[in-house]
C-alpha cells in the first residue's frame, strides 16, 4: 500500500516561530513513520484580505486555487496553529477561507476540506499552549468547512523551553502524545488514500 501524502502547514511565518519549528519536527516525525510529506510556508501563497467584493470581480486569487490544489493532492493535513487573542492567525484564518471559496470543474462546495483528514497542534509561550487556539481552528475546520479533524491534539506551552537543542520536543510525555497523534493521522488517511 503506497504511504499516505500528508501536508505539514504552520499557521505562523514569522521567523522564530514555535509553530514553524513544531511543524519542522512533525514533517521529520512523520517521514519517519513512512508518510510521503510536503511542509509549506503559508508565505509562498500571499493572499489578499478575504473580502466578498474582490472575490465577486475577479475571483479567488490564483494563490488561493494553488493552495487548494495542493490541500487536496493530500491525504492528510497537519496544522501547527499559533494563538492570537485566543484564536488562530489572521493568517491561517484569511488562508482557509480563501480556499473554501475556490471552485473549479464543478467542485462542491468545501472539496479542499472533504475526503482528508487534519490534525492540529499548538506551541506556545503561554500556560495554555495555544488550546484556545485549536479551539478556535477545530471550529472552523469542523463546523465551518466540514472537515474530518481527528480528536488528539498537543498544546504545548511554555513553548520557549519546550524543545531541545536538536528541536524535539523535551518532555517525553508530551512528545510520545505528539507522535501517538501524528501516528493517528496517518492512520486515517491510510484509510482515506
Amino acid at each position: 500500500m503506497p504511504a499516505p501524502k500528508i501536508l505539514v502547514l504552520p499557521g505562523s511565518t514569522r521567523t522564530g516561530s514555535h509553530n514553524v519549528k513544531l511543524a519542522a519536527l512533525a514533517a521529520k516525525e512523520l517521514t519517519l513513520i513512512d508518510a510521503d510529506v510536503t511542509r509549506i510556508s503559508l508565505a509562498d501563497y500571499p493572499l489578499p484580505l478575504y473580502e466578498g467584493d474582490l472575490e465577486s470581480k475577479g475571483g479567488p486569487p490564483a494563490n488561493a486555487l494553488r493552495l487548494k490544489q495542493m490541500i487536496m493532492a493530500h491525504h492528510g493535513i497537519f496544522i501547527a496553529s499559533p494563538e492570537y487573542n485566543a484564536s488562530v492567525t489572521p493568517l491561517l484564518k484569511n488562508a482557509i477561507d480563501w480556499v473554501s471559496r475556490v471552485r473549479e470543474r464543478g467542485d462542491p462546495t468545501y472539496a479542499a476540506f472533504k475526503g482528508r483528514v487534519f490534525a492540529i497542534s499548538s506551541a506556545s509561550p503561554e500556560a495554555a499552549g495555544g488550546l484556545r487556539s485549536l479551539m478556535a481552528l477545530r471550529q472552523i475546520l469542523e463546523l465551518g468547512c466540514g472537515a474530518l479533524v481527528i480528536p488528539e491534539q498537543v498544546a504545548i506551552q511554555q513553548a520557549d523551553h519546550a524543545f531541545d537543542e536538536m528541536d524535539n520536543i523535551a518532555d517525553i510525555r508530551i512528545a510520545n502524545l505528539f507522535r501517538a497523534q501524528l501516528a493517528r493521522l496517518v492512520d486515517m488517511a491510510r484509510l482515506l488514500a
